[in-house]
């Protein structure tokens, strides 16, 4: 099977792509973690987020899309670190505040 430029073309994007698309979790989990705040951070968005990317995987998997199939997998490995430092955070800051949980 030989491959065209534009099959190439369209190979390399979708690595691309799954790179920026793995990598955008990284600051944001980062600034959590040294900042140990919450602010300004939806939680529902990492969840719908994290949903999407279950979907999204399943998708990826059914059509045979490697590229596709690995981002969903990292993001899911990334939304879940900014979902627990999100809980973890949120927690403890709820508990500081002397409510109870």
């Amino acid at each position: 099977m030989s491959h065209t430029p534009n099959t190439q073309l369209a190979a390399l994007l979708g690595w691309i792509a799954t790179t920026l698309f793995t990598v955008c979790y990284i600051p944001q989990i980062i600034k959590t973690y040294r900042t140990q705040t919450v602010d300004g951070l939806s939680f529902r968005l990492l969840f719908i987020s994290f949903v999407a990317n279950i979907v999204a995987f399943c998708y990826a998997t059914l059509i045979g899309q490697p590229p596709l199939q690995l981002k969903y997998t990292l993001a899911l490995v990334f939304l879940s670190v900014c979902i627990y430092l999100y809980l973890k955070v949120y927690f403890r800051r709820r508990d500081q505040s002397g409510h109870k949980v």
